[in-house]
């Protein structure tokens, strides 16, 4: 066979119905098209889980500035 000929995929065990043939090829071909890589969508500081884990507020003169976000 050549290049253009060969089967794009090929049952070595089993016997695939047509439809799970059909939907695994449709998968396998989904993901041998290129694609472009997105990057993960950042996260503003109101959604940030730092805030969760801070230490305890100090009592005092300067107490109000540490316990601000970026004291």
């Amino acid at each position: 066979m050549s290049e253009d000929q060969r089967p794009l995929l090929r049952v070595v065990k089993g016997e695939p119905s047509a439809e799970e043939l059909a939907a695994l090829t449709v998968v396998v071909a989904a993901l041998s098209q290129p694609r472009e890589r997105r990057r993960a969508t950042p996260v503003g500081a109101w959604a940030s889980y730092a805030d969760r884990h801070r230490g305890a507020l100090q009592h005092g003169t300067g107490g109000w500035r540490a316990a601000g976000r970026y004291a």
